[in-house]
């Protein structure tokens, strides 16, 4: 039996999609942030990290969407629909490159982002101009331009490959949809400069598994 755990605006969404993509039956068990837009402490019984996803199969407690979606491909993704063939090799390493690269190198540049403009949002309003201040030059001198590199290698990636693995859909596009719909949140992205991005991004959302998922989950908001 699987049992996921999913929060609201989160990174489980992720293992979530895979799921709905693998048709597999499994329990979803929900929570919501708190007003601190933070994980329950509820959450903690169920997995020390305190946050999710979590994967519960048989009673052991999967954490880190990474290994999770190893996991389930590994055990359930007979047919290798969403993964490359290991001798597939071009294929092979543009799927392991951005399965590492949505998590060790894209979103700790957009967590950073998040969490500074939360503490401007709850900054007493004698401080506020100072922790504006602050933010405007944490975001200035590092942030912004770690994030327009990103950007740029993803874009220019799309430019020559329909999905992030080549030619063909695959959890490398799951684990790297949230760190283009957080890139996009807000503002939103340049609609010429990220036009492969965003056309990639809109294939995504189009894919019925997603749709299923929004339907369980709620509509990621970053």
């Amino acid at each position: 039996m699987l049992n996921l755990h999913h929060l609201n605006n989160s990174r489980s969404f992720r293992i979530l999609w895979l799921l709905e993509e693998l048709e597999l039956e499994y329990q979803l068990t929900s929570y919501e942030r708190t007003k601190a837009y933070l994980a329950p402490e509820s959450l903690k019984k169920v997995h020390p990290l305190g946050h999710t996803p979590v994967l519960e199969v048989n009673d052991r407690a999967l954490a880190e969407s990474g290994f999770i979606i190893e996991y389930l491909l590994k055990h359930y993704d007979t047919d290798r629909q969403f993964k490359p063939a290991d001798d597939n090799e071009s294929a092979w390493e543009a799927y392991t490159f951005w399965l590492h690269f949505a998590e060790a190198t894209a979103m700790p540049q957009l967590v950073m982002r998040l969490i500074f403009s939360k503490v401007v949002e709850r900054s007493p309003m004698l401080i506020k101009p100072i922790s504006k201040g602050i933010r405007k030059q944490v975001e200035n001198g590092m942030i912004k331009n770690n994030i327009t590199n990103n950007l740029n290698l993803m874009e220019q990636h799309l430019q020559d490959n329909h999905w992030f693995a080549g030619e063909s859909f695959s959890a490398a596009d799951i684990q790297m949809h949230i760190v283009v719909a957080a890139s996009n949140a807000r503002a939103g992205l340049d609609k010429v400069r990220y036009a492969n991005l965003l056309n990639w991004l809109k294939r995504c959302q189009e894919r019925p598994a997603f749709k299923r998922a929004e339907e369980k989950g709620g509509t990621p908001e970053f």
